[in-house]
């Protein structure tokens, strides 16, 4: 049973698995933050594309006895894309790729022969190596790809070849940047170690801004090797973003300002288990990303506690600061003498507001209505009043420092990343529901 919104990704994915007549059942859309007594009605209804009673149509689909075509299965043969295109003028090429879903919407580098075998020069790895596969999402078929593949894309992206190895260590994780979900993903990538100076990254003013080719191309590239290695990226099918993420476009991609971290603060590679001279691309997965320009007579690291006590979204349970040098060297002065010291005082010290904790614990409310402690004396003090519950300890219920901010589970380690980067023009930072993924090593693919 799927809603009726989804019948093109359902039927898509049931051919491309080899069971095209599979029978499928759908229901009314949306059903999300519906009641049940309406969803009730719905499955008494009748499916919305079949027109049939719903309840006799499951009941039909599985008992009934399989057709010899309701029977056919077998994996899905196609024939090989063709590795070089008919000549053309540039114009129609550009409108072909456009027309084919190759794009992002804006205009790209042609991939002649020339182009690519330019790119491939800066690897030692052959044309033909197999680099790694990526999907939309757990239900959709993955696709593999060669080093060639992805020196396709990367010259499409604007890519020079000096930046190849930091591509190929992206493609080489097999995490896509667009998630086949409603939710709309975004997804950022962190450059650390030599390898920022030597293709000449911007960790200083306008890190996150449209300034500088080896930011703006290498996070552009992913977006292309996700759509055209990946799978992803097509509306309807492998894409179902209801708004769409601006970030989609070039991802947060960002190298961090390891020259500016205050004494004792490690980069975030180094956290990840790596050397500092290793060169190493990390990734995250968010829904949202806040640009937070306020001042305050608070310090600053209370001003960060406090946003990341009220802030909520999809994701609410791991954040990741981005945060300017000078907002570092505040917090470092202000006692915090390593990155994972303000993560623990930040988990320790940020309950959660209280409509949204009674909202996401059904359960809890039950049993603190039913005098339960300590949900019962949470309670007590209203609904709006903020819960000492910690969203950002990975679920744990233990005490945090002796704060009395608990976390449900029994995992107190924090689900808080920090990111230096920036010019220093002033005490700003960033934030957003982004959680780590994983690393990758760009030195094993030069």
């Amino acid at each position: 049973m799927i809603t009726r919104r989804f019948q093109e990704l359902v039927t898509t994915i049931a051919y491309k698995k080899g069971i095209p007549n599979m029978r499928i059942t759908f229901t009314p859309h949306p059903i999300t933050d519906r009641p049940a007594e309406l969803c009730r009605k719905y499955v008494a209804g009748n499916d919305p594309i079949s027109g049939k009673p719903m309840l006799e149509q499951i009941y039909d689909s599985l008992t009934g006895k399989l057709s010899a075509e309701d029977a056919k299965s077998g994996y899905l043969k196609r024939d090989p894309r063709p590795r070089l295109l008919p000549p053309d003028t540039p114009d129609r090429l550009m409108q072909f790729f456009h027309e084919q879903n190759f794009t992002d919407g804006n205009p790209i580098i042609l991939p002649t022969e020339k182009k690519v075998a330019e790119m491939l020069k800066a690897t030692s790895r052959k044309p033909d190596e197999w680099v790694g596969q990526m999907r939309p999402s757990p239900p959709h078929e993955a696709w593999y790809y060669t080093v060639e593949m992805v020196a396709v894309n990367a010259v499409m992206a604007g890519v020079k070849p000096e930046y190849f190895p930091t591509i190929l260590a992206m493609a080489s994780k097999g995490v896509t940047s667009m998630i086949s979900s409603t939710s709309s993903f975004g997804r950022m990538v962190v450059v650390n170690g030599p390898v920022v100076k030597e293709i000449g990254m911007n960790t200083g003013i306008g890190a996150l801004g449209p300034f500088n080719q080896a930011n703006s191309s290498i996070g552009r590239c992913w977006t292309l090797i996700s759509k055209n290695l990946g799978g992803s990226g097509k509306p309807g099918e492998t894409y179902l973003g209801s708004l769409g993420n601006p970030i989609n476009y070039n991802n947060l991609c960002m190298p961090e300002n390891e020259d500016n971290l205050p004494a004792g603060w490690t980069p975030l590679h180094v956290q990840k288990g790596f050397k500092k001279n290793d060169s190493v691309v990390s990734f995250f997965n968010g829904w949202s990303f806040s640009n937070i320009a306020w001042y305050s007579p608070l310090p600053i690291h209370e001003v960060i506690r406090g946003w990341l006590e009220n802030f909520f979204s999809y994701g609410t349970r791991q954040a990741t600061l981005v945060i300017d040098p000078i907002v570092a060297a505040d917090i470092a002065n202000n006692g915090y003498k390593s990155k994972e010291e303000f993560a623990r005082y930040l988990a320790d010290n940020t309950g959660t507001p209280g409509w949204l904790f009674w909202s996401q614990n059904r359960t809890a409310l039950k049993q603190a209505e039913s005098g339960v402690e300590p949900y019962a004396s949470w309670l007590k003090r209203g609904k709006d009043v903020v819960v000492p519950v910690s969203r950002y300890k990975g679920g744990g219920r233990r005490a945090g420092s002796g704060s009395g901010f608990t976390s449900l589970g029994g995992n107190t380690a924090t689900t808080i990343e920090i990111v230096v980067t920036g010019g220093g023009t002033n005490t700003f930072w960033a934030g957003g529901d982004f959680g780590y993924i994983g690393s990758a090593s760009v030195d094993h693919w030069r």
